[in-house]
């Protein structure tokens, strides 16, 4: 049996047995944006249904799980996953204008997952350079830029030998990601071990540039966590896009936050902590009330007490 529906705006479509609303539409010429293939696993393709949303068979398992994350109404659909049952079907296309058609179709984005967005477990990375305050104020503005790359050099010299990905830079601080090409024990591996060598790095740097040049020091504090995040691409034009979001992220920031009241340079959460396969010893535990975190958090220390802050107390 064929039955029509109306693409409202576009045109009335023929609708086979045993087709989807998806499926015909294409047939039909209709460009309907379906970014997993019709599949079920993403949105791209939805409708609102605006007539005839009985004559339409019921939500599949995949419709429903999207509907408990997205909150979409009742008569909006899947159109990949729509059967027609009868006549007077009148549906209008949720992604269809030039902008949406940009951002899914004539980007030059190659991995469709990230202009899609998916959800994955990784370990999140953050640094901040301690002490280049007083740097910035004693020093020529070519000398500060200078030395800051040549310290953002080190750290991404040792993030990409580990697999990880810098995502952004603020000021003097950076935030990466590890697991965007592994499984999330040795996402949190690497990114420990990037955290590690960047320690020892920025300690010869020191000895061996910053105190006979420039008679100063810096000191780093890291922190990192593991958790399921949102990766996708902005499309912005910066860098490469790619943005790693989700309230693990803002526990990892918090976590180097708290490296100044801990007094040690490299706080990894418990979580991420027992994940590795060689932890690396912990000088101590300790449970953190972070800002908007109902409950005490438990990290690990792994790292060293700030030579600055001993030096200043033995002064005192």
């Amino acid at each position: 049996m064929t039955c029509h529906v109306n693409f409202k705006g576009e045109k009335v479509v023929p609708v086979e047995e045993g087709q989807t609303l998806l499926q015909a539409s294409l047939a039909a010429g209709i460009p309907h944006y379906h970014a997993c293939g019709g599949k079920g696993q993403c949105t791209t393709c939805r409708v609102l249904v605006l007539e005839g949303e009985e004559q339409l068979t019921a939500p599949t398992i995949y419709e429903r799980a999207i509907k408990n994350v997205k909150k979409f109404p009742d008569n909006v659909r899947l159109a990949c996953q729509s059967f027609v049952k009868g006549e007077s079907v009148v549906v209008h296309r949720l992604i269809r204008d030039e902008t949406d058609r940009y951002i899914f179709i004539d980007s030059n984005e190659a991995n469709t997952t990230t202009v899609m967005g998916e959800r994955r477990k990784m370990a999140l990375f953050f640094i901040d350079i301690r002490n280049f305050t007083p740097f910035i104020e004693t020093n020529l503005p070519f000398d500060v830029i200078h030395i800051m790359r040549r310290i953002f050099a080190l750290c991404r010299n040792a993030i990409a030998r580990y697999d990880g990905e810098i995502i952004d830079t603020a000021g003097d601080g950076l935030y990466a990601v590890f697991g965007l090409n592994s499984k999330i024990r040795q996402a949190a591996e690497s990114a420990v071990l990037a955290g590690l060598k960047i320690l020892e790095d920025i300690k010869i740097f020191n000895n061996t540039y910053m105190r006979p040049y420039f008679n100063h020091t810096f000191e780093v504090g890291i922190g990192v966590h593991v958790g399921k995040v949102i990766v996708g691409n902005v499309g912005i034009g910066l860098s490469n896009n790619l943005t790693v979001m989700g309230y693990p992220v803002n526990i990892a920031a918090r976590l180097q936050a708290a490296t100044k009241e801990l007094d040690n340079s490299f706080v990894i959460s418990a979580i991420a902590y027992r994940l590795l396969k060689n932890p690396p010893y912990s000088v101590g535990c300790s449970y953190l009330n972070l800002k908007g975190v109902s409950n005490a958090y438990e990290v690990k220390l792994i790292g060293k007490p700030y030579e600055k802050k001993q030096a200043a107390a033995i002064q005192l």
